[in-house]
């Protein structure tokens, strides 16, 4: 598949494309690798409130939020998912979201399964939901072993936590399983590429059809 982006012939809205994985199945990689390859995709931007690390700014790598901020989004049915994690708080604001589909423009988001969940109830008919499945346990937990020196409880645990993950793939639109990076990354790209022509997204369809009789 060629990296240029033709300009569109007519309007549409663009898609959610949502990809979730149990830890170590490589949804991060892949991901990196579709906003390579797509230059019409960009990634959702999550709010936190946690602080800012080293290096990272505001609106580019989060939107950084204090607790009562947050809280006050949520409140007002700004936050399309969230969730608190270890005691700090992350999600999606709803604004920038929908201001890009309505532009047309694709965003990716590396979530979890119960996020996936949250953004389907929110847009359920912007929603493409990906689940990326590993060849089997063993290569899975190769693969986290493989990724740092994790003591053996961690390693457990990590493995519990993918089973658990594991059993909320029929929630998801497509299943794909990442045997090679390649082949994982063309698949959900077939996706997208389907995603973006389906009749319903293509909003200036209508008109383009009927400039045929206007020849």
């Amino acid at each position: 598949m060629s990296n240029d982006a033709p300009e569109p012939l007519m309007a549409r809205r663009g898609v959610c494309l949502v990809i979730a994985a149990p830890s170590g199945a490589g949804k991060s990689t892949i991901t990196r690798r579709l906003l390579a390859a797509e230059p019409g995709l960009s990634l959702s931007i999550s709010a936190t409130t946690r602080a800012p690390r080293p290096g990272e700014q505001d609106g580019v790598h989060y939107h950084f939020r204090d607790g009562p901020s947050f809280q006050a989004l949520i409140d007002a049915g700004a936050m399309l998912e969230w969730a608190e994690v270890f005691g700090r708080r992350y999600g999606t604001p709803r604004a920038p979201v929908e201001q890009a589909l309505a532009a047309g423009r694709d965003i990716v988001f590396d979530i979890d399964w119960q996020g996936h969940a949250q953004l389907r109830r929110a847009m359920p008919d912007d929603v493409v939901g990906v689940f990326v499945l590993p060849p089997s346990l063993p290569v899975l937990e190769q693969r986290l072993r493989g990724r740092a020196s994790d003591a053996e409880a961690e390693i457990a645990r990590r493995m519990d936590a993918a089973r658990s993950e594991l059993a909320h793939w029929a929630e998801f639109d497509h299943a794909i399983v990442n045997q090679t990076l390649e082949h994982a990354v063309r698949d959900i790209r077939a996706v997208l590429h389907a995603a973006r022509s389906t009749v319903g997204r293509q909003t200036g369809l209508a008109q383009f059809i009927a400039s045929f009789h206007k020849v």
